[in-house]
Parts: structure tokens; C-alpha cells; sequence
């Protein structure tokens, strides 16, 4: 039986800091042991409203067996309608992350603004989801990726018989056009460092760098809010999108001031929400990434181009897994072919590299 929430984004917000996540692990906590796949305990379901299409939608996310990863259905448009989160089946990024089937064409099925819910999936380490939506665009909920927390929090979270992968940054990747840069640098853990530099006074040049973990995650980047210019409003709108925005769900910025009338959760708000942006357009790669992520001037485009760099090269990275207290094993079996596939290949790599 799913879950029902009420989605006032304030209430949702308030009540984030209170809940605990349960995970339901009933595997061994040896620091040798590796980490497991994780996917939600019980369904659930919230509404709302897409921030691009302003159109009223009900999502739901169902848990998924080990090596699933995240799949979008689509039931608006028939009962097989399926969109896997992968790092290449992006076909916009003007403004927000839209999937498409990968089919090509102008009936290809899309999902667009998956990036907050990406994130939440990241930040918490949930591998495995089917996510339903009656319509084109996840709800925007309060424009940060707190409400998403909450929700998962609510399903709760269990352990999965299967060991979870990550991909480990081995040399340098960089993208850079002018002003901007999307860099991978290798670590063992996953950092992120961001940096922004608007005309607006209100916000102006920002930085901010974190080590990625569920506490850091819940308490400095979830509740960071989407942001736009009051002057861009209209031409946007032009375009077909901010449709669905509001105060609501969204920081306005006209020159020197904050349009609504909270102000803002954090004095840095603007470039934390760029590094919620940066985690979930990056967990498109179907697995957490080791390494240290930069971006100076960054968006959805270039988050997506440097996965685009990274895999391009076998060379780059590789499959590894990470045991409970942190030791990095590599996984030879597996090869980059299974990232180009998405979920499904993910899943046959692992039954290789467990039958071998």
C-alpha cells in the first residue's frame, strides 16, 4: 500500500530535520563486507506541479530489484512506457535534465526535470527505483530536493543481496568552454566543489565545497531551492518554460533583492542548489561516483558533457566496490561497456562478475 503525502513544501521542510532513516539491514556490518544496493521498502506517491509545463502530476516510486537501477514509467502514455536515468538518454538540458526512450524522433517519450530527484536518490544511496508519472515532468515540490528526502524517508530503506558498484575516477577529465569548466579529479570518496559568478548583487560570486555524505547531503545541499531572474520570467515563459513557478518553488532574484518573503535558508543558497544539480545530473552515470567534482560556471550541460568525457575513455575510470569502512576493491570483470546500456547492462555485468 503506497504512501500519501501532503505536499506543502514548507511543512515538508520543517519536518526534514526530525526523521531518521531506516534502513532494515539485516547484513553483517563487517568493515570488509561490501556495501549493498539499496532500493525503498514500501511505495510512495506524492503531487504537484511541474515547474516547465505546469502541468499537475502524481509521482509514485516503487522499490526495484538488485541492479534495476532508476527507470522513469511513464504511465500517461501507456502502461510499457519506460525512460531509464541514464547519462545517455539526456536529450535536453536547456534549464533543467530531460530523458528520452533513446529512440529518436519526435513521439519519443521524455521526462523532463529529473535532476532533484536524482540528487535525493544519490545523497541517500538509493540504487534501485521504478518511479510512475502521469505526466511529463517530475514536480517541482518546493524547488530543492528536500521534499524527495522526506519521501523516502517515509518508504524507508532496505539492504539488497547484491553488492553495490561505484565507478572510481582514475586520471583527470576535464570539459571547459570559455568561462566554464566541469573537471573529475580521482579520490577515493566523492567531493564536490562548485562555484558561481552572476551579474545580480543578490548574488554575486558563491563557492562551496562538500564531501558527499547522507549527513552532509541532508543537512547542507537538500534544502538548497531552484533560483531564477524576475526579468527572465516572461521570456522563459516564451519559451514554454518556468510555467509552474512561483515563490512556491523557486528563489526569485530581481537585482539586489530576494523576492520572497522567507528570504533565504542558507546566505549561499544559490550555489549549493548548483551542487544538488551537479549530484543528480551525475548519478545519471548509474552508479556513485569516486572522485572530486569541480565546476565553475557550470550547468545540466556541461554536468552532462563530462560524463560523456569520462566514459568516452576505458581509460578513465573502472567498476570497483566499496566495503563498509571504505576500501576500494576493483571489479576486472566488469567493463565499461555496461555503462553505456544503462540498468540492464549494469545487471548483466554484475552476474558476470559474480559468476567469474
Amino acid at each position: 500500500m503506497s504512501t500519501r503525502i501532503q505536499t506543502d513544501p514548507r511543512s515538508l521542510v520543517a519536518r526534514l530535520p526530525f526523521l531518521a532513516m531506516p534502513t532494515g539491514s539485516s547484513h553483517t556490518m563487517d568493515a570488509d563486507a561490501p556495501q549493498r544496493q539499496r532500493t525503498l521498502r514500501a511505495p510512495v506517491k506524492c503531487s504537484g506541479i511541474g515547474v516547465h509545463t505546469g502541468t499537475p502530476v502524481t509521482l509514485t516510486m516503487f522499490p526495484a530489484a538488485p541492479g534495476h537501477g532508476i527507470r522513469f514509467r511513464r504511465v500517461d502514455l501507456g502502461p510499457d512506457v519506460e525512460i531509464a536515468a541514464s547519462w545517455d538518454r539526456v536529450v535536453v538540458t536547456n534549464h533543467c535534465t530531460m530523458l528520452g526512450q533513446g529512440l529518436g524522433g519526435e513521439d519519443e517519450a521524455t521526462v523532463m526535470t529529473v535532476e532533484h530527484l536524482m540528487s535525493a536518490f544519490a545523497g541517500l544511496g538509493v540504487d534501485n527505483a521504478l518511479v510512475l508519472l502521469d505526466g511529463p515532468e517530475v514536480p517541482i515540490m518546493d524547488g530543492s530536493s528536500a521534499a524527495f528526502v522526506f519521501l523516502i524517508d517515509c518508504a524507508g530503506l532496505v539492504e539488497q543481496d547484491a553488492p553495490r558498484r561505484a565507478i572510481e575516477v582514475l586520471r583527470p577529465v576535464t570539459v571547459e568552454e570559455g568561462n566554464k569548466v566541469a573537471q573529475l579529479l580521482p579520490q577515493p570518496h566523492c567531493s564536490i566543489s562548485f562555484a558561481i559568478d552572476f551579474p545580480a548583487p543578490a548574488i554575486g560570486r558563491q563557492s562551496h565545497r562538500i564531501t558527499i555524505t547522507e549527513s552532509s547531503y541532508r543537512s547542507e545541499i537538500a534544502r538548497a531551492r531552484t533560483f531564477g531572474m524576475l526579468q527572465e520570467v516572461d521570456y522563459l515563459r516564451k519559451l514554454g518554460l518556468a510555467r509552474g513557478g512561483s515563490l512556491e518553488n523557486a528563489i526569485v532574484v530581481d537585482g539586489d533583492r530576494i523576492l520572497n518573503p522567507e528570504g533565504l535558508r542558507f546566505t549561499d543558497e544559490f550555489v549549493r542548489h548548483k551542487i544538488l544539480d551537479c549530484l543528480g545530473d551525475l548519478y545519471l552515470a548509474g552508479a556513485p561516483i569516486l572522485g572530486h567534482v569541480h565546476g565553475e560556471r557550470a550547468g545540466h550541460a556541461f554536468n552532462n558533457r563530462l560524463l560523456h568525457a569520462l566514459f568516452a575513455d576505458p581509460a578513465n575510470w573502472r567498476w570497483v566496490e566499496v566495503s563498509r569502512g571504505g576500501t576500494v576493491r576493483p571489479i576486472e570483470a566488469v567493463t565499461h561497456e555496461a555503462v553505456t546500456h544503462g540498468a540492464e547492462a549494469v545487471e548483466a555485468a554484475t552476474q558476470h562478475s559474480v559468476a567469474a
